[in-house]
């Protein structure tokens, strides 16, 4: 009884800052009972009661001063000149003289600023819990390396050097996805180094921005937004300083990739051109021997790049078709010019050396001599020289743009030019010598999980070159025609070549050539089943679905290809009926009952998916060349 009445007088005439600290946030009397009030027990919450009364520190003071040393151990790897001061963040006799337990204050009692600190500032009325309410719950006081708000918010300080390693070591199968051609060993021991001499942040930033965006739909793709911003603001102060170079166009490229994948083609198309200028400004596309190129103008210097250490020779060539690589490509998908020059003559021509491998380089390979004109050397027939995968996936970029840049200059409403002709046959010269250079198609499942990607993304822009170079001639040449059917046969057996695994690794441009492949098994489809006679166009349909599944399965690892699901030449496959069933002597029997019905053309034309009809004679001359096609496919 005495107990009540002790509890009731002191609940009536306790003194402010001596409830407990779960009453405190909720603003509910407490009746201030040790060791849990009454508020807590009928809350069943007897473990959570907490008096701040100076006596001893808190769970939530522990947690701040941990926090606390944190942001001192940053700033001091942030600057190795910064003095940390010794913060007390409990001090018994400050509290009794100030009768408040909330001051953060030093040793030399100054309060903490709260520009210092990477949570937003609170109203300084608010009690010392009310503050911290937004922390995670944690058993401990050691900070999970995945607590948002002890790695994510503060604009200026990197991720701790294991979480950093973790986003490089997710990021690192995916380098040649993301287009970045580098050394990932070489950044992880750039974490180790003094922050003057590690790389740029904004480098560093966009490769952790890749590592969230392919953990989709992991926790850690919440940070992608956070990543983004960091890289998008150290660009500017990257350039201010100037040494800097080959990180801003690694990490443009980077960006542009990003936004690309995410269709958001206008951010992407603007980084890309922002890594294209500074490359050519910085004279990559002019080789690694600057000095004995004397065609250069002395007065046209090169903005300079400070070498980084003794990888640089191989660093600048293969940032170059890095480059390279993102312009020409989304150039023929977004339907602009390329941006790179390359020209007749020395000084706006492209004089790199085709890239090696990056195992390559770190055996200590180096190139030998100096290119001159590689690119159009390799497009008018000199197969010498870059037999790397990376040289054959920059090689496979130079062909598809030019097949696009040839054909696009040709009007169909007049008779192709002797010169169209000649630059055709010569392109296709280029595509016939390059095939054979790669691995051929079936022993794809022999090379290696980190060349595989490269080699099947070279293929199909090779196939895809030849579908581009001819497919506007298709509707009235049969032989036009056929080269790009049996192109796009050639992709679907790539495709059947591919894993699960492969699919998490493919370059987002490879889904493009899917479509152009597509395009031809959908007009192949409806003149087969648009002929006269009938024939079984089971294969075809199969062919289509495996593109299908194929676009599919990368769409739903880039935003953008999944907007190709409702692209036209899909809506009629999701419309056709699966394989027919086939008789012993090879005829469709639902052809076979067509066939003894006699069905006019037109009822024919109005079973199709909605592709333009053709002219009789035309479509039974493609339809010959078709059973040609697929008996030298077969054989």
């Amino acid at each position: 009884m005495a107990t009540k009445t002790e509890a009731a007088s002191i609940a009536g005439s306790l003194q402010r800052g001596k409830a407990c600290l779960r009453c405190r946030k909720r603003k509910m009397r407490c009746d201030g009972v040790k060791p849990a009030c009454q508020q807590c027990i009928r809350a069943k919450k007897a473990d959570g009661c907490e008096y701040d009364d100076g006596k001893g520190k808190t769970r939530t003071q522990i947690l701040r001063e941990t926090i606390a040393r944190l942001e001192n151990r940053i700033r001091e790897l942030e600057d190795p000149e910064y003095i940390s001061p010794a913060v007390t963040l409990y001090d018994p006799n400050l509290h009794q003289r100030s009768g408040s337990s909330s001051s953060i204050s030093s040793a030399g009692g100054t309060p903490l600023s709260a520009s210092h600190s990477p949570f937003a500032s609170v109203d300084s009325t608010n009690s010392p819990h009310d503050s911290w309410t937004h922390l995670p719950s944690v058993p401990s006081p050691s900070p999970s390396p995945f607590s948002p708000d002890l790695y994510f918010e503060e604009a200026k300080v990197q991720p701790p050097f294991e979480l950093a390693l973790m986003l490089l070591d997710i990021y690192a199968p995916h380098r040649q996805q993301s287009g970045l051609l580098l050394h990932t060993e070489r950044l992880r021991e750039s974490l180790s180094l003094p922050p003057s001499e590690q790389r740029h942040p904004v480098l560093m930033n966009a490769i952790y921005l890749w590592a969230c965006f392919i953990s989709r739909p992991e926790p850690l793709c919440q940070h992608e937004e956070h990543y983004l911003a960091r890289a998008l603001e150290a660009i500017g102060e990257a350039i201010r300083l100037g040494n800097h170079a080959l990180d801003v166009i690694q990490a443009s490229c980077l960006l542009s990739m990003y936004f690309l994948s995410n269709g958001r083609m206008l951010e992407g198309s603007y980084h890309a051109s922002a890594a294209v200028g500074l490359a050519v400004q910085c004279g990559l596309h002019r080789g690694i021997s600057l000095d004995s190129q004397s065609w250069i103008p002395q007065s046209a210097d090169s903005f300079d790049i400070k070498p980084v250490k003794d990888l640089s020779e191989s660093e600048r060539v293969l940032t170059f078709w890095q480059v390279f690589n993102l312009d020409r490509c989304w150039a023929v998908v977004m339907r602009r010019p390329s941006m790179i020059p390359d020209g007749p003559d020395g000084w706006n021509s492209i004089n790199t050396p085709w890239p090696l491998d990056i195992a390559d380089y770190e055996a200590g390979q180096m190139h030998q001599g100096s290119s001159y004109l590689t690119v159009r050397s390799f497009l008018n027939g000199d197969v010498s020289g870059g037999y790397s995968t990376q040289a054959a996936r920059a090689k496979a970029t130079a062909l598809f743009y030019r097949a696009d840049e040839v054909v696009s200059n040709w009007d169909p409403r007049v008779t192709p030019s002797g010169s169209l002709l000649d630059d055709m046959q010569t392109l296709e010269r280029a595509i016939t010598q390059f095939v054979p250079s790669m691995i051929p198609i079936h022993q794809l499942d022999a090379a290696s999980p980190e060349d595989k990607p490269a080699i099947i993304v070279a293929h199909t822009l090779a196939q895809a070159t030849m579908i581009h170079l001819y497919r506007r001639f298709a509707q009235s040449d049969g032989v036009s025609y056929a080269k790009c059917l049996r192109a796009a046969h050639t992709c679907v057996a790539i495709i059947k070549h591919l894993s699960e695994a492969d699919f998490t690794l493919l370059e987002p441009i490879i889904s493009h050539c899917w479509t152009d492949a597509a395009d031809i098994l959908m007009q192949e489809l409806n003149n087969l089943e648009t002929s006269w006679p009938l024939m079984n166009s089971s294969d075809v349909r199969n062919e289509i679905g495996v593109l299908l599944y194929a676009v599919t399965s990368l769409g739903s690892r880039f935003p953008l290809l999944a907007e190709q699901q409702n692209q036209p030449w899909m809506r009629p496959l999701y419309m056709a009926p699966s394989p027919r069933p086939i008789s012993r002597d090879g005829m469709d029997k639902v052809q076979l009952q067509q066939q003894q019905q006699q069905p006019s053309p037109q009822r024919l034309q109005q079973q199709s998916y909605g592709l333009p009809a053709e002219s009789p004679g035309s479509r039974l001359e493609r339809s010959s060349t078709c059973r040609r096609v697929s008996r030298t496919t077969t054989q």
